[in-house]
């Protein structure tokens, strides 16, 4: 089964890489942007890889630690024309946008389906203790629901405790566990 990941930044990055380290095999990974001196504190890219395209730079580093992952690379930004089709051969997809305006479109885009949908609100801060899910029909939304890194800086312990949470979400709702 393919899982599909909305942009591999902070949340989805770390959370292909906790998908791939539990024995998920097959992913498609979706993002236009490059990988940003600012991203190394919390995301799963390398100095080195600095102005590569995430997606391949992402794609791998996973193979390092499985040669076998299957992974679809595909390197543009999503809209409303092209989520449902770019996801149509997954059935599962992991929500890891920026803008909030993004998140919303993907979400609509996908809403109604039968895909399980895995999302993150309010990820920046420090505080663990704040952290929620809530569930939507076939949505799942993972955060504090408040923070917003315009207002406050975003702090690996939380994006991972995030991502962490979010791949559990997965592997218990996609029927990974026994």
């Amino acid at each position: 089964m393919k899982i599909g990941i909305a942009g591999v930044g902070g949340i989805g990055s770390n959370v292909a890489l906790n998908l791939v380290r539990s024995g998920i095999s097959s992913l498609k990974i979706i993002d236009f942007d490059q990988v940003a001196p600012g991203n190394l504190n919390r995301q799963f890219y390398f100095r080195d890889q600095v102005g590569h395209l995430k997606v391949r730079m992402l794609a791998k580093n996973l193979q390092r630690i499985r040669p076998d992952v299957e992974i679809e690379i595909v390197a543009i930004r999503l809209d409303a024309v092209n989520c449902s089709s770019l996801f149509a051969d997954c059935p599962v997809v992991v929500e890891g946008l920026d803008r909030q305006t993004d998140k919303k479109m993907l979400l609509e885009s996908l809403a109604g389906g039968k895909q399980l949908i895995v999302s993150a609100c309010g990820i920046a801060g420090h505080d663990l203790d704040t952290i929620q899910v809530r569930q939507m029909g076939n949505c799942f939304i993972i955060g504090d629901f408040v923070s917003d890194c315009a207002d406050v800086p975003l702090f690996a312990h939380k994006v991972l405790a995030v991502a962490a949470r979010m791949t559990d979400i997965i592997l218990r709702h996609g029927g990974y566990y026994d």
